[in-house]
């Protein structure tokens, strides 16, 4: 479940969540996060929302994936089966563990409840179609007459519109992409969105229509159904595994939300890659960019603190949030800084006071809702910290947390309309297979290209579909006469610091292997339609080195914040003029600025030239400057 806080300002989520994972982000919310929840666990946890996170700005609490699903043995994340769906083959909740949902209702019920106390309600909802309702064939509703959908003199059903060979990457046997080409497809998802309306939903988060998962064809009309609705409903998109600006700008003015990386949990790695992207998406001018009736943020995912289950559990939660306090402290000031929405993702029924302080510290919820000119700070320089007795002592700055760019080349996914996606063409092969090579624009003419194998692929149809989407398509091989074939998506959800960067995997007759080499020189996948993308690696801070992010206050206050990603105290330092000719317009020669630190609580009264502070491992500082 999640909460999230108000949306006027920026997405606070507390998300009470039914599913073996994680939770929806958006404005500050609350996640009873990563079980597969009941009807009651959720109320109980709506209800402390209401008492202690409302007054906090913590506004949406919502029920994550598999509400539908039937807990019982055998069921599972990718089971299939055991699903509850209507006449019209729509997800339903399992009545066993929502109980108000009989007799129709839906959540209609749960969402009354909710909206009594003072919040707003969402619930996660996947792709298209699922499985077992093509399997079962079931009719299409025409909301308009409320009949099955009719078109060109015949009913239309569930395998008219399902596309089994854009299944789900990570729940292949739950959900299929449906064919928005027809109006059979449209009326479907029609149907699905006007159905959350009338049960009380004020948020979805869909999932595995993004990143890796892209399907602009469902997102856009999705969106057009919700500006239809005569009600606000908040509308997020999941996963963010790939993500990159380019591809964002598709679809940001579509929706309020969408994930940037992969699923995040609770240990330091998750915390330390989300710094590189967040970067770049503010670089990009994408924090509050023009959104679906309003505006759109780039979404970190949950915050994993407080009492918590495992990724993949069904029940839960039995621990503590591995990460310690001064890691927990960064994770909450980078979300602030980079206004992600705040989406708590801990059992609310056993929260403690160290945790409830840090989710709702006013500074925080100041700087997460009314700060802007947000933008990581890179004119710092960091030195090793060490204690010799009662000398402290620093190394050189240039001697720690240097990173260093590498010529490797690495492939990754982006938007087709990436200058990084162009430039593949074929390459005979003598009279075997033909080659698929990237080479770089460069002047050298003896510069190595990186190729893979084009494999000549017998079409095969599916009776059962007649699915011809294969058509004009191949699979690529690392190495000629292997059979494992190059894949653009994960067959499992990924966690933040796992970068997907395209696998090889055994080969099949699936959409997610399969490549179209376009007259422009991209190489676009049949299953998201993103392109392949060569790039040099830089490295990135990984788990490691030093950063900063400023932004300024809606008085007029100036926000820094220092984190240290070593294993090593460390002094970070910056200087007044710098932090100047960062700020739009800013001038601060002859000023004075009075200087306070969050987590310490020191107040370095006024400073004229430089800041600076030892750091705590994994640690952060958070300075408000206030000058005259």
């Amino acid at each position: 479940m999640i909460m999230v806080r108000g949306m006027s300002k920026r997405p606070s989520l507390s998300e009470s969540e039914v599913r073996a994972g994680c939770p929806p982000r958006g404005w500050n919310s609350y996640d009873s996060f990563c079980w597969t929840i009941s009807e009651e666990e959720f109320l109980q946890n709506a209800e402390l929302v209401a008492q202690r996170l409302h007054s906090h700005g913590y506004e949406y609490v919502v029920v994550d994936y598999l509400w539908y699903r039937r807990k019982v043995k055998g069921a599972s994340v990718d089971s299939l089966g055991f699903d509850v769906i209507d006449e019209w083959g729509r997800m339903i909740p399992d009545p066993e563990r929502w109980p108000s949902s009989k007799e129709g209702k839906g959540f209609t019920q749960i969402a009354n409840r909710v909206h009594d106390l003072g919040l707003k309600f969402g619930i996660h909802v996947m792709r298209g179609i699922s499985t077992q309702a093509f399997n079962a064939n079931t009719p299409i509703l025409d909301i308009n007459t409320g009949k099955a959908y009719e078109e060109s003199g015949r009913k239309w059903y569930a395998k008219d519109i399902g596309i089994k060979a854009l299944s789900c990457q990570w729940m292949r046997n739950g959900f299929m992409s449906v064919d928005t080409k027809l109006g059979a497809g449209r009326a479907f998802l029609r149907s699905l969105y006007h159905q959350y309306a009338a049960w009380g939903v004020d948020f979805v988060k869909h999932d595995c229509v993004f990143g890796n998962d892209l399907s602009i064809d469902e997102i856009s009309f999705v969106s057009k159904v919700l500006s239809e609705i005569n009600r606000p409903i908040l509308y997020s998109l999941s996963p963010g595994t790939s993500v990159t600006p380019s591809m964002a700008r598709d679809v940001s003015s579509l929706v309020n939300m969408y994930r940037i990386t992969g699923d995040d949990w609770d240990t330091w790695g998750d915390v330390a890659s989300h710094f590189d992207v967040s970067r770049d998406f503010a670089a990009a001018n994408m924090i509050g960019a023009n959104g679906l009736k309003g505006k759109s943020w780039p979404d970190l995912d949950m915050l994993p603190l407080g009492w918590l289950t495992v990724a993949g559990a069904n029940d839960g939660p039995h621990r503590k949030c591995n990460l310690n306090l001064d890691e927990q402290r960064t994770q909450m000031t980078l979300w602030s800084m980079a206004k992600s929405p705040l989406m708590f993702g801990g059992d609310m029924r056993n929260l403690d006071e160290t945790t409830f302080s840090l989710i709702t510290n006013p500074t925080l919820m100041e700087i997460n809702s009314f700060s802007s000119n947000n933008m990581e700070f890179p004119h710092i320089t960091g030195a090793k910290y060490f204690k010799l007795g009662r000398y402290n002592l620093t190394s050189r700055p240039e001697n720690y947390g240097v990173r260093h760019a590498s010529e490797d080349l690495f492939m990754g996914l982006s938007s087709c309309k990436d200058k990084h996606a162009k430039g593949w063409s074929v390459k005979a092969n003598g009279d075997d297979l033909e080659k698929v090579c990237w080479k770089e624009n460069s002047k050298s003419e003896h510069q190595a290209s990186f190729c893979l194998y084009k494999e000549k692929l017998l079409l095969e149809v599916d009776e059962e579909t007649e699915d011809k989407r294969s058509h004009g398509k191949f699979r690529l091989l690392a190495i000629e006469g292997t059979d494992f074939c190059l894949g653009a998506s994960a067959s499992r959800k990924l966690s933040s610091k796992e970068f997907s960067r395209g696998s090889f995997s055994p080969c099949r007759l699936d959409a997610n292997q399969m490549w179209d080499l376009k007259h422009n020189g991209t190489l676009a996948n049949g299953y998201s339609g993103l392109c392949a993308s060569m790039k040099r690696n830089q490295a990135d801070a990984g788990t490691g080195g030093t950063r900063s992010w400023l932004a300024t206050g809606r008085r007029g206050e100036i926000y820094l914040a220092f984190f240290n990603l070593n294993s090593d105290e460390t002094v970070i330092s910056t200087t007044i003029s710098d932090i100047a000719k960062a700020l739009p317009g800013g001038n601060l020669i002859h000023t004075s600025c009075t200087c306070t630190e969050l987590w310490t609580g020191r107040n370095f009264g006024v400073v004229t030239s430089s800041i600076s502070m030892v750091v705590q491992p994994h640690g952060s500082s958070l300075f408000t400057l206030n000058c005259t």
